[in-house]
């Protein structure tokens, strides 16, 4: 069956609207093939392999089509789409690797919550750190501070938008982001003078 090229020129916002209207999965299809390598790519950097990169999709899409209808459109799709796709990332992560990331995550009892230097200088820190030595930290620090920086960073969301994928307050994603940053730097350091 050919599917209509007015859905294909619908907004996401429009295009969810019908899929959830009809509970067509054709339409779903339209969705999916403007997302697929977007969530893909997410994915991608939760998982060691494509094929478990792969399978994380697959299983982000079938749950995405029953949870359709709970897009209220308070945000764009895209932003629910990456907060749906790292929600469901982490609780993968934390689900299977619980054990090995509380044994490699660094102890945050001893942080302290004090900021250090201004902001420009923690996101210089960031950009500063060698990218092989920063992808293994990445891989020590929590699922979710990993997404914050990931979301920050790679995705280049704003605070605003952050607030809206994480459903939280502009104070307490600026205080997650720099203790997030601040425990990446720590590993990052640790790793550098464990060599």
């Amino acid at each position: 069956m050919k599917i209509d090229q007015t859905y294909k020129d619908l907004s996401d916002e429009d295009l969810v609207k019908a899929i959830v209207l009809k509970n067509d999965t054709l339409l779903f299809e339209i969705l999916y093939d403007r997302y697929d390598k977007l969530v893909y790519n997410k994915c991608r950097g939760f998982s060691r392999h494509d094929d478990e990169a792969e399978d994380l999709t697959q299983d982000i899409f079938l749950k995405l089509f029953v949870k359709l209808k709970t897009f209220k459109g308070k945000s764009k799709f895209s932003t629910w789409l990456y907060s749906f796709t790292y929600n469901h990332c982490v609780n993968y992560v934390n689900r299977n690797t619980a054990k090995k990331i509380e044994k490699q995550s660094v102890d945050t009892d001893n942080l302290k919550d004090e900021h250090y230097g201004s902001q420009e200088q923690d996101d210089a820190d960031i950009q500063n750190l060698r990218v092989e030595k920063l992808k293994e930290a990445l891989e020590k620090i929590s699922p979710e501070e990993k997404m914050i920086l990931l979301l920050k960073y790679q995705d280049s969301l704003s605070i605003k938008e952050l607030c809206g994928v994480l459903d939280i307050g502009e104070s307490a994603v600026k205080m997650r982001l720099k203790r997030a940053k601040d425990k990446l730097v720590n590993v990052y350091n640790e790793e550098c003078h464990g060599e």
